[in-house]
């Protein structure tokens, strides 16, 4: 947890510093926070804003930097101001908060357009693939056989070099027969949809 006490120089005067030790010194704990937290209460959950754009993150940032202050309050010795003191507290606890929740671990409400996605394809989407995968099929067999044999083999994901030694035959003669397969497909499946 990122709480920085150190001294303000420069910041507030002599005569502010003795106020607020006088009023450290005359205040109980739990009431020296109180009286803090509706002080600077306001300011702080404006500060939130800064950090966090959703409204329940921006209510546990806040949950966060009181309890911040609430742990440095004993350290407090009064050599800057207290506001300073207490802006500073929050402004770490904004940081420490912003930098430990990555944006892959954001909560779906601040996701603006999420939608839940069914991984299964929708059925008229499965009828619309079973149809394609009818016409490739017919489509391939239209072809000679060593274009046939090319296309079917790199339709079960083979590499180039495993086709050209199943086959016996070179790399080369692998891809220039691809690339006439697939031509010839494309040319039958054109043929097929008009």
């Amino acid at each position: 947890m990122l709480v920085d006490t150190t001294p303000c120089p420069g910041i507030g005067g002599y005569d502010e510093r003795a106020r607020a030790m006088n009023k450290a010194t005359a205040e109980s704990a739990q009431q020296r926070f109180d009286r803090i937290m509706r002080e600077y209460g306001p300011a702080l959950s404006r500060l939130t804003a800064g950090y966090e754009k959703v409204a329940s993150v921006r209510e546990e940032l806040m949950q966060e930097i009181a309890l911040a202050i609430w742990q440095a309050l004993p350290q407090f010795r009064g050599e800057c101001s207290e506001r300073t003191f207490v802006y500073r507290i929050g402004h770490n606890r904004g940081l420490t908060h912003t930098y430990r929740r990555p944006a892959a671990h954001q909560r779906l409400d601040e996701l603006p357009h999420l939608e839940l996605v069914d991984p299964q394809p929708r059925p008229d989407q499965q009828v619309a693939t079973i149809d394609q995968h009818d016409r490739l099929r017919s489509a391939i067999q239209t072809l000679p056989l060593t274009y046939r044999q090319v296309v079917m083999l790199w339709l079960e994901d083979l590499a180039q070099a495993d086709i050209a030694a199943v086959l016996g035959i070179t790399e080369g003669n692998v891809a220039v027969r691809l690339n006439r397969a697939r031509a010839a497909l494309k040319q039958a499946l054109q043929e097929r949809t008009r």
